[in-house]
């Protein structure tokens, strides 16, 4: 029997810098047909995938990364992205038992669940640190195509969950 060993630069390090370069990629200002490009919050797919993969140390300070990256790439609140992806991080992870080994459907209803927490978290502290609610149909912008983006947080929790037979 072969091991096969998954290290952090594999489910951890390869996926961040990946979502770093998407990021800055989707925020080119390209129209299309007089739309823009989405920008959705794709860290989230890591929030979510990462504690279902391996519980790590690694994970949350590289989420804590990502996060400061978005605040300061988008202009926003210092802080605002850290604390919503590593809530989702935190929820994901104390209810791992219970979500592995379950079906998609179920994945997608927590994925779901974790991502409109975290955008209802985020429309919050935007609108106490501001003093006005930021726009309801930007937001609809972020969340749809961040929710869009299950399928990739399901192939990583398929590609890697096995991928280390150490932690079974």
């Amino acid at each position: 029997m072969t091991v096969r060993v998954v290290g952090p630069t594999q489910w951890v390090f390869y996926p961040a810098l990946a979502v770093i370069a998407i990021t800055v990629i989707l925020a080119t200002p390209v129209e299309l047909f007089g739309l823009k490009l989405p920008e959705p919050v794709l860290p989230l797919v890591l929030a979510f995938a990462w504690p279902l993969i391996r519980p790590s140390m690694v994970a949350p300070a590289v989420l804590f990364g990502l996060g400061l990256f978005l605040d300061l790439f988008w202009g926003g609140t210092l802080g605002l992205w850290p604390l919503c992806l590593l809530s989702v991080y935190g929820v994901v992870l104390a209810s791992r038992n219970l979500l592995a080994g379950q079906e998609t459907r179920i994945l997608f209803v927590w994925y779901a669940t974790c991502a409109l927490v975290a955008f209802v978290l985020a429309y919050l502290i935007v609108t106490l640190s501001t003093g006005r609610a930021p726009s309801l149909l930007s937001l609809l912008g972020q969340v749809i195509p961040t929710l869009l983006l299950f399928p990739v947080a399901d192939w990583m929790i398929q590609r890697f969950d096995d991928g280390d037979m150490r932690f079974r």
